[in-house]
């Protein structure tokens, strides 16, 4: 096979450089009949000019060459690409020496005379970690873009690229807005960004939980309150609204809030002006409020938990945070991020991501959404997560065509991820006929283009 014929970078390609030509033939015959594409090449000079062309998954070289011996080659390779994999071939008083090429970085080395058998199944576990690095240097290029774009949004999914599309245009409106998301979805960040990237985004940028604090002390928190307004008030108090002027007022779950002081937020909203407690005096002010809550507002207000009344006027714009269990499609790429900030954090090297894992990732439904996912990793960066990992339960796994059928359909859609909607190159990945996976991913419902 040409260097031409095999453009393309395939993971599946192997270089076998030896200056004996039966030695080649032999090699490329074993490693072809296991499913393998393979170059051949008599010398160090013309194999480093095609893996500088198109790097293969793999390579494998004789220790004795004609123009530069193997632990030399592998030296070039390493400068090329440190982390592709070399596998030595040595005669037996070149032993020592491929041990101390191991510690060089070469992957493996195998002795004179050696059975197909070992030279092939070295070579599948080379191209394995060859497919996993490839894999999160992926992640890492598509993460890098996403941050770039915004570090607030990070995710590739559809669902991802519509939420930030919606928050950019509506933070321009400067209308207030209301967020609905489950609990770790990212309500705050949203509304962080709905005052960053609007006119408001100089001035002061003011949250509050409305169910973190007791009812006793909401009111003081948000309305301020004047020296002698009650028992305990020695000095003069500007509450969160009053602090928020000219900036945007964040109340996250605007569920708790008593119904007493929806009443006055109502009127707030309604007038745009504050009466602190201990004083007549009625100040004006100018900010936009974004409200969060994990609940459905309109069904609290009909059963008369809420009123009616605020939650339309809080109504003007409502924008739904996706949970995560329905953009797999970022789990992957959030996990890689979080491990690396706390891998950082801890002053450690990340934990690597081994198969269970990515199973754990695929599978769970993430009910604590985006922040369960970052102690997971967190956990994980300890080495603590893999005692996490474990298989699906039997009661949920529904009938075997049902789970064949789900495991192919994520295991396509992850693939589509990770080739950026390349089809070509996913089929590459999975082993399998362009057209047959096409025909897969139009009964699963796919579309390639959704993950560019």
């Amino acid at each position: 096979m040409s260097v031409e014929e095999g453009a393309g970078g395939s993971a599946e390609r192997v270089v076998f450089i030896d200056d004996e030509t039966d030695v080649c033939r032999a090699n490329r015959q074993s490693l072809e009949l296991d499913g393998f594409t393979v170059e051949t090449f008599g010398a160090a000079g013309p194999a480093l000019a095609a893996i500088l062309a198109d790097p293969p998954g793999l390579v494998v070289t004789d220790v004795r060459l004609p123009d530069l011996d193997g632990i030399a080659l592998l030296g070039r390779i390493k400068a090329i690409d440190p982390e592709l994999p070399v596998i030595l071939i040595t005669g037996h008083g070149d032993i020592r020496m491929a041990v101390g090429a191991m510690r060089d970085g070469a992957y493996d080395f195998l002795a004179k005379p050696y059975p197909a058998e070992s030279l092939v199944a070295s070579a599948r576990r080379a191209l394995e970690r060859r497919r996993l690095v490839l894999e999160n240097r992926t992640l890492r290029a598509r993460l890098d873009a996403a941050v770039e774009e915004d570090p607030a949004f990070l995710g590739i999914s559809p669902e991802m690229v519509r939420l930030r599309r919606l928050v950019r245009e509506v933070a321009q409106a400067d209308v207030d807005v209301l967020v609905f998301g489950e609990t770790g979805s990212g309500k705050e960040v949203v509304a962080s960004a709905l005052h960053r990237w609007s006119r408001r985004g100089g001035r002061n940028f003011v949250a509050m939980n409305c169910g973190a604090l007791p009812d006793s002390v909401v009111e003081s928190e948000l309305f301020g309150h004047e020296a002698g307004a009650f028992t305990g008030a020695l000095k003069r108090r500007v509450g969160r609204i009053e602090h928020a002027q000219g900036g945007t007022l964040f109340l996250d779950e605007i569920e708790s809030m008593p119904l007493g002081l929806q009443v006055k937020l109502l009127r707030v909203l309604q007038e745009r002006a504050v009466e602190p407690l201990g004083t007549n005096e009625i100040r004006p002010i100018d900010m936009r409020v974004v409200a969060a809550t994990k609940v459905d507002l309109g069904q609290a207000a009909a059963q008369g938990t809420f009123r009616d009344d605020l939650y339309h006027r809080l109504n003007v714009i409502t924008i739904a945070i996706p949970p995560l269990r329905d953009r797999r499609e970022d789990v992957m790429l959030l996990f890689q991020e979080f491990l690396t900030r706390a891998a950082t954090r801890f002053g450690r090297e990340p934990a690597p991501i081994t198969a269970a894992v990515r199973e754990h990732l695929r599978r769970h439904d993430w009910p604590g959404n985006v922040r369960e996912l970052g102690h997971f990793a967190e956990r994980h960066a300890l080495g603590l997560g893999q005692k996490e990992v474990s298989p699906p339960e039997a009661a949920t796994a529904g009938t075997l065509a049902e789970q064949v059928d789900r495991f192919e359909r994520g295991l396509i859609r992850e693939e589509l991820i990770m080739a950026g909607g390349d089809v070509r190159i996913a089929a590459e990945s999975l082993g399998t006929p362009r057209k047959t996976l096409y025909d897969k991913i139009a009964r699963h419902g796919l579309t390639p283009t959704d993950y560019r």
